[in-house]
């Protein structure tokens, strides 16, 4: 639960702050891309940069890199904003939603939102933070507040208010006693006294349209091209004009712009010192000692030696879709539909797909400084050659499959063939996903063909080309195929059908291909749009998802043949009632893991994690009590070895060290954790993992007493430290004992309690 206290001020609406809330845990990690810094500070030769999800630090004389994010005690994604005061080793963070996590030394504190005035109802987006001693201004859509960070809370707000607009602060800054803001409007100045609130109290210094501030020893200024100085009144411009000003950094060493493309350095005079470059654009800057670094757009932190200095990761957050490999390799998509129709999310990055090798994460040269279009809804591995990859591009005008080589001496992709799907000058046949059966035959499922049609088009090896058969008056849209038992298994997302295509292990001859159709008839949702995602479990039952629901087809391989199968919802009991799982809720994507347990994302509800008859909810993760980056994750992805839980969106990915793995007839490694159990410092329950599919399980006290038995399934157990009664057992130690289904296997551990 979060600790929440609510703050009246007055005109303003209230904010709630939630006092060293956690959200994360060693079980939870990311895989962010901290390229895109923001804001950089150095203290005692290390720097601490902001990226867009997380911060890091980096080391100068050791070159060590941690980083700080969602997954491990920051509470949001979406950095706007970043200062940090050396000598408090306080940092303050701004999100784009409005929210601030406050940084020191003890932990992370969750300021939930800011003071909103009164009908306000601008961007909440945090523009700019800058730290004096223990206050800083917060420069935000409707003016400025200033933040105690040694109360942790809010102190006065100026709503910049006049002719009934509200105009934002860019930036601000403290001075003495007085804070500096520029807006589009002019330079504008006032003390923090009684009327600082009030702004036609406040002074418009100097009059024009300004971006960047920064002080300490000096105030500097800038519009888009033009910085300058101010002191006593008088604004002197510096000598050189800029392309565009990113940023301004004023500190006793001088005064950094930061340009589009240079680095210019100047004294707190304002005399010109010289310029510097790190070979390519910079966000913003700041001088160590004698060197520069820069905090570019795609490479971290980089010096004048083109050395760059950042934790590794994927080169957007923005994910779609992801593919699991041995090795520990990983694609990543990066496309997009709206409402998973027919027109692609447009994404300005043009960001391709993100390549992971098993060491580290590869980004394709072919992608930089593109000017073909990518909407890339799937990227896949030939499974006899992973260096070869195939991924699908949907957008207009460059739709169809390209085909690309892995090339380990450059650690680079290079191109080598694209396969256009459609007629001559046609925008239509555009590729969604790539499907390898058991034989590595590759499918691709195409939609927006000829007709309100869709297809599934085969890969011919030996014409090194595919085959485009249309499946006409089902649907313009389709999803990628999941393959089962020779079957290829498709959500139909605008219309309320599903399809099971039998090519009849002949993948090339058509002629002989069977189409089975479920429709609204067999027990699809009244309301549904159509279909959107499947998995099938250890029990051969399809899950299929819906836009408005979940259903189930069991015994699926047998069912889809018969006449007239039909999929059934599923059905909880709710306060002596039956409810429908998931009624009304769209389910973007099922995922089943080594225990037959259910992954299961839902678009704007997070992720369920449900027992194997999804009639018992485990786990339920959701960006507020979890570091989901957010409550629409596009794919979910289990490594059954390991356990691990992969979640991709376009806020970035992360990753959930599951319980279950490899889950087999016998024991694997057996592990009880926490142990001990001690009451002052854990209070939920213990994890028994590593057990076989299915475990009976018998515990015992010193004297051999069964005080508590249970069947387990699907790879792991957690006890509530209840005996058979129902009250929690004494401090002491309990036995373990363990046997599997037939008895061939058996397993022991202890657990040492202490009430």
């Amino acid at each position: 639960m979060k600790k929440l206290s609510i703050i009246s001020l007055g005109i303003l609406a209230c904010f709630q702050m939630a006092n060293a809330q956690v959200i994360s845990s060693k079980k939870w990690a990311d895989i962010f891309s901290y390229n895109n810094v923001i804001s950089m500070k150095e203290d005692n030769g290390k720097i601490i940069a902001a990226a867009e999800n997380g911060l890091f630090y980096y080391t100068i004389s050791t070159g060590e890199i941690t980083k700080l994010s969602k997954a491990n005690g920051l509470h949001e994604v979406g950095i706007s904003a970043f200062d940090y005061n050396a000598q408090t080793k306080i940092g303050l963070i701004g999100y784009q939603n409005g929210s601030l996590d406050i940084v020191t030394p003890d932990g992370v504190t969750y300021v939930v939102d800011i003071p909103i005035a009164t009908g306000y109802n601008g961007s909440k987006k945090i523009n700019h933070i800058s730290i004096t001693g223990d206050k800083a201004v917060i420069s935000v859509g409707y003016g400025v507040s200033i933040f105690d960070l040694r109360k942790k809370e809010f102190n006065d707000s100026a709503f910049f208010l006049a002719g009934g607009v509200y105009e934002a602060s860019n930036e601000a800054t403290i001075v003495d006693n007085k804070v500096y803001s520029v807006t589009n409007t002019g330079l504008k100045s006032h003390e923090m006294n009684t009327t600082f609130p009030v702004f036609s109290t406040w002074t418009t210094d100097v009059p024009g349209t300004f971006t960047q501030i920064d002080s300490d020893p000096v105030i500097s200024f800038s519009s888009a091209t033009t910085a300058y100085i101010f002191n006593n009144g008088v604004s002197t411009p510096l000598s050189q004009t800029f392309g565009k000003v990113q940023d301004i950094v004023v500190s006793s060493n001088g005064i950094i712009v930061t340009d589009q493309s240079r680095i210019y350095t100047f004294n707190t005079n304002g005399n010109y010192v010289g310029t510097a470059s790190v070979g390519e654009e910079c966000n913003t800057a700041i001088r160590t000692g004698s060197k520069i670094y820069g905090g570019t757009i795609l490479s971290g932190i980089k010096d004048e030696t083109n050395n760059a200095f950042k934790p590794d990761g994927p080169y957007f957050n923005y994910a779609y879709k992801l593919n699991l490999y041995g090795e520990n390799r990983i694609l990543v998509s990066t496309g997009g539909r709206e409402a998973r129709f027919n027109t692609p999310l447009i994404n300005a990055k043009n960001p391709g797909f993100y390549y992971f090798n098993g060491m580290q994460w590869i980004y394709s040269s072919y992608f930089i400084g593109q000017t073909q279009s990518f909407n890339i809804l799937d990227a896949v591995a030939d499974p006899s050659n992973l260096d070869e990859v195939y991924f699908t591009n949907y957008v207009y005008g460059g739709q169809g499959i390209y085909k690309m080589k892995y090339n380990s001496t450059n650690k680079d992709f290079d191109f080598t063939k694209y396969y256009s799907l459609s007629p001559p000058n046609n925008f239509a046949y555009r590729p969604v996903g790539l499907t390898y059966d058991d034989q590595n035959n590759l499918f691709a499922t195409v939609g927006f063909m000829d007709n309100g049609s869709m297809s599934v088009v085969p890969y011919d090896k030996t014409a090194d080309n595919f085959i485009v058969k249309e499946i006409a008056g089902l649907s313009h849209g389709v999803q990628k195929a999941l393959y089962y038992e020779n079957l290829l298994w498709v959500p139909i997302p605008r219309t309320n059908n599903f399809l099971v295509y039998d090519y009849k292990k002949t993948p090339t001859n058509v002629s002989d291909d069977t189409a089975y159709i479920l429709t609204q008839a067999s027990g699809f949702p009244t309301n549904s749009g159509g279909t959107v995602s499947v998995a099938i479990d250890k029990a051969g039952d399809a899950w299929i998802g819906s836009d408005t629901g979940l259903r189930v087809l069991s015994n699926a391989v047998t069912a889809i043949k018969e006449p007239n199968p039909t999929v059934n919802p599923i059905i909880i009991e709710q306060n002596n009632l039956g409810e429908e799982l998931f009624r009304d809720s769209q389910i973007l994507q099922i995922e089943v893991d080594a225990g037959d347990y259910k992954w299961i994302s839902v678009d704007g509800g997070g992720v369920y994690y449900l027992s194997s008859d999804g009639q018992r909810t485990i786990k339920h993760f959701t960006k507020e009590n979890s570091p989901l980056p957010t409550n629409s994750i596009t794919d979910i992805k289990v490594d059954r070895k390991t356990g691990k839980v992969y979640f991709a969106s376009y806020n970035g990915i992360v990753t959930y060290q599951g319980d279950v793995a490899d889950v087999t007839s016998g024991f694997g490694n057996v592990v009880v954790y926490p142990n001990p159990v001690v009451h002052s410092n854990f209070k939920g329950k213990v994890t028994i993992k590593g057990l076989a599919e299915k475990t009976n399980i018998r515990i015992t006290d010193v004297a051999g007493n069964v005080i508590h038995s249970a069947v387990a399934r699907g790879g792991y157990y957690e006890w509530d430290l209840n005996n058979q009664r129902g009250t929690r057992v004494a401090s002491g130690i309990y036995f373990v004992l363990m046997t599997n289904e037939d008895g061939s296997d058996k397993a022991t551990a202890k657990i040492a309690v202490v009430n």
